[in-house]
């Protein structure tokens, strides 16, 4: 299993962060030890004092495919969850400074909770899911699939150009304007057309 996430995806979160709107979809990856499940705890590293929440939509690949066609791609997922792509972003920062890979701001252990996973064919319209994050009771991040600039058949088919996708991989497909800080002793809540499906705390 592995964990491929799509930065920038959201224009209003690429210029809150003074990043260039892209024309093409931006990935990364993470590591399958990143993923955090069940509601567990997330333990604040040492080595970041500015780690941020994004919160964002996360695709189940359902069977192998490569060099997928954009009007198949969507046969290619079946489940969508609720995750949040922690970022130490000082460290992000200063990897971007020397044109060096974001690996160590992105993958650390923990860095990827995700909710349970629900069937895609339970919601109406999938170009319409609003989704949000609360921290301590506060709504932060508050997103819909419609802003995407690279739709899920979009991003499944351009990764899968250079990465054969397995079943059982994860895809974060970006996060919406409104990325902060955490800190310990936080509650973040996350919710999916209304449901909640991440309730965890910072330790």
């Amino acid at each position: 299993m592995k964990i491929i996430a799509i930065g920038r995806n959201y224009a209003e979160h690429a210029k809150e962060l003074n990043n260039p709107v892209p024309t093409v979809p931006v990935i990364f990856m993470k590591p399958d030890t990143a993923l955090l499940k069940e509601n567990k705890p997330f333990y604040h590293p040492e080595f970041s004092q500015d780690i941020h929440h994004e919160i964002e939509l996360v695709l189940k690949v359902c069977k192998e495919g490569k060099h997928i066609s954009e009007k198949f791609a969507a046969n290619y997922y079946d489940e969508i969850a609720l995750g949040i792509d922690f970022t130490a972003r000082d460290i992000q920062a200063k990897h971007k400074e020397k044109g060096l890979p974001w690996e160590l701001a992105k993958a650390f252990d923990g860095s990827a909770p995700v909710s349970n996973f629900l069937p895609k064919s339970q919601f109406a319209d999938l170009c319409n899911l609003s989704f949000k994050l609360d921290i301590n009771g506060e709504t932060k991040q508050e997103g819909n699939t419609k802003d995407l600039l690279f739709s899920f058949e979009r991003i499944i088919a351009f990764v899968s150009q250079y990465i054969t996708l397995k079943k059982g991989d994860l895809i974060f497909t970006g996060t919406p304007q409104g990325v902060g800080k955490v800190a310990i002793g936080d509650r973040l809540e996350g919710y999916l057309e209304g449901e909640k499906m991440l309730d965890f705390q910072v330790k």
